[in-house]
């Protein structure tokens, strides 16, 4: 384990520590919302540590979570609960019925699911940490760039979603191991990790264009190698080749990564348009909740609902524009003015993002990164930092998520959207930082009483590992986009536990 990676998961398992703690404390001294979120009654008797348990991990199973964790104990009762992905109930099932077995007796399902929660997602977040300083590595060719992006991400804004019931840390950590996987030229086992992903986000389908430009660059540079070291039909014989590689390889990695939303999408059609189940089986407390909410449950001697009719019966694609109003440009009304307000940061960060990149390479960026200009190194050897050859397709990525999200979407979900599918806000957020902030150049600054303190071993001097913890002291010398940026990133960590752990709403 090398030392950058030894700091960062140092940083993570602080963090984690900190934000379980946090968020009991928060949880304990203001009292919850009343909010119109879905609560479920709790249906078993509870045992003797689960007060205990709620006390303490309460937090951590409010909004969206009520939904997974509902799921991961009762299954897809509810006809919205399909909006929620599979992996992340089947993980915490597994856990509570596995590890956490042995304490059965003193905890029921329930206590142990928010036991689950509270372990699954810490120990996920730090493979996510670990996934991104290794595909930041071999993406961005700079040590110091990759130390500072996982940093920050240890202090993301989206971080109450990494560690409550969301999926959002799994699905960071396959979406970001998977790439890294990909950029390797493990290409199948890339495929294997993304296709996981989208089986605990829908949003894992926008990682099929990975899949099909990444290839596709490879393919390229074999064809311009060939081109001056093969000759007469060896060389054709080899382009024909690399194009078929290229058109298979695409063909079987977007059907593996589209292939769990498809499964997912067909068991949600078979348990209502074709049902087996009758409303007897359903405990009369959460059918009550159905029918004092307008829940749809499946019912087999019921009519199929309105959408079964449809030529493609998704049942996503319903649940998001009946239950969740989510549609283009449906969320620009002015009494989301506040919403638009919460998502501004991590936006800009998605517009800087791209403005730089196309600021400093709008040749490549017209050509699409595809070959070469005339300027280029070519990808064997590319410039390191934010604005090398490799960085493009990622840029792009963001861009997408962010116009999706801002058009699409309640906007602002943007925070943790972005953050647990894109490495690039934390990318650029290095980059400004590492560009601005004097406190973190190798050279002494102006005033030398704000001059990071470097820690000696052995009669050497060395630079601290964490560069977050060393600015923190220097805050109000610092510069004022580092101040800007962790003002931000440090605000939304602290008010989203404060926030969303007593049902108050948050991003």
């Amino acid at each position: 384990m090398t030392m950058d990676v030894r700091a960062v998961l140092e940083f993570a398992t602080v963090t984690r520590g900190l934000s379980l703690f946090l968020q009991a404390v928060f949880n304990a001294v203001i009292p919850d919302h009343d909010a119109e979120a879905f609560r479920p009654p709790r249906t078993e008797e509870p045992l003797y540590l689960d007060s205990a348990v709620e006390w303490l991990l309460g937090g951590l199973s409010h909004w969206d979570a009520e939904h997974f964790l509902f799921i991961a104990e009762r299954g897809y009762l509810y006809e919205h609960n399909f909006a929620f992905f599979p992996l992340l109930p089947v993980v915490l099932r597994g856990l509570a019925e596995t590890l956490l077995w042995p304490l059965s007796s003193w905890l029921s399902v329930w206590g142990r699911l928010l036991v689950a929660v509270a372990l699954g997602n810490s120990a996920l977040f730090l493979l996510s940490v670990v996934a991104l300083y290794a595909l930041s590595r071999i993406v961005l060719q700079d040590r110091r760039l990759a130390l500072l992006s996982s940093l920050l991400y240890c202090i993301t804004p989206a971080n109450v979603f990494m560690t409550a019931g969301y999926s959002e840390s799994l699905f960071a950590a396959l979406t970001f191991g998977g790439l890294f996987l990909l950029e390797k030229g493990f290409t199948f086992r890339a495929c294997l990790a993304l296709s996981i992903a989208t089986a605990a986000r829908s949003n894992g389908l926008v990682n099929i264009g990975f899949i099909l430009y990444l290839p596709s660059l490879h393919a390229i540079c074999q064809i311009r190698v060939y081109r001056t070291t093969t000759k007469g039909c060896s060389k054709v014989f080899r382009y024909i080749w690399a194009v078929v590689c290229v058109l298979l390889t695409s063909l079987l990695g977007t059907a593996i990564i589209a292939l769990p939303f498809c499964a997912f999408q067909y068991y949600g059609y078979r348990t209502f348009c074709t049902p087996s189940v009758s409303l007897e089986r359903i405990p009369p407390a959460l059918l009550s909740l159905a029918e004092l909410k307008g829940y749809r449950v499946p019912d087999e001697n019921g009519p199929p609902p309105l959408w079964c009719m449809r030529p493609l019966p998704l049942l996503y694609s319903h649940i998001q524009d009946v239950y969740w109003d989510v549609g283009f440009l449906r969320y620009f009304e002015l009494k989301q003015i506040p919403n638009f307000i919460l998502a501004l940061p991590m936006a800009t960060l998605g517009i800087m993002a791209a403005y730089a990149y196309f600021q400093a390479n709008p040749e490549m960026c017209l050509r699409l990164g595809l070959w070469e200009t005339g300027a280029s190194k070519g990808l064997d050897k590319p410039t390191p930092g934010l604005f090398n050859s490799r960085v493009f397709v990622y840029i792009v990525h963001s861009t997408v998520l962010l116009v999706f999200g801002t058009l699409c979407m309640h906007v602002q979900v943007l925070t943790r959207f972005m953050a647990s599918s894109s490495p690039v806000p934390f990318w650029i957020s290095a980059h400004l930082l590492l560009l601005n902030e004097p406190l973190l150049h190798r050279r002494k600054t102006s005033n030398p009483n704000v001059q990071l303190q470097a820690h000696s071993r052995n009669g050497c001097k060395h630079r601290p590992q964490n560069p977050i913890i060393a600015l923190l002291p220097h805050f109000k010398t610092c510069s004022p986009t580092t101040q800007s940026i962790l003002g931000y990133f440090l605000s939304y960590w602290v008010l989203g536990l404060a926030l969303h752990c007593n049902f108050l709403p948050w991003t």
